[in-house]
């Protein structure tokens, strides 16, 4: 028989092993203490598993509450940076030091090239 790897599984074999015992009792009334205390181990295993499984449920409704909880700070971190910008203005430095950009202006433009002058064409490279 293959050895079961998964603790259901497991759990399984020890159940249906602990049942084999006690319909021959007779015969292994010596393994009787042996085969009791199987049985209270594979009921621990399971109260335990229980509570794995109620602590991973309360797990994940702590993520979402967590996931709820960075979305509201995000909008209202948001509002309290729109607000210090009202209130400072947006050209203004101090609002750097609350993690905003301030509006230091466009960067000038490079004047254009003048339709009148023509570009000089760089030497052919192919002619000798």
């Amino acid at each position: 028989m293959a050895k079961e790897t998964t603790y259901r599984g497991m759990w399984g074999d020890w159940q249906s092993l602990a049942a084999k015992l006690e319909a021959n009792r007779e015969d292994l009334g010596h393994l009787e203490p042996l085969r009791l205390k199987l049985v209270a181990l594979g009921s621990q295993a399971l109260g335990v598993n229980q509570q794995q499984d109620a602590v991973k449920a309360s797990k994940q409704e702590l993520s979402k509450q967590l996931r709820q909880l960075a979305a509201e700070g995000n909008r209202l971190a948001t509002l309290l940076r729109a607000g210090v910008k009202e209130h400072y203005g947006i050209r203004e430095e101090k609002i750097a030091e609350f993690g905003l950009q301030p509006f230091r202006g466009r960067k000038a433009k490079t004047a254009p090239e003048e339709p009148g002058t023509p570009n000089p064409e760089p030497p052919d490279k192919t002619k000798p």
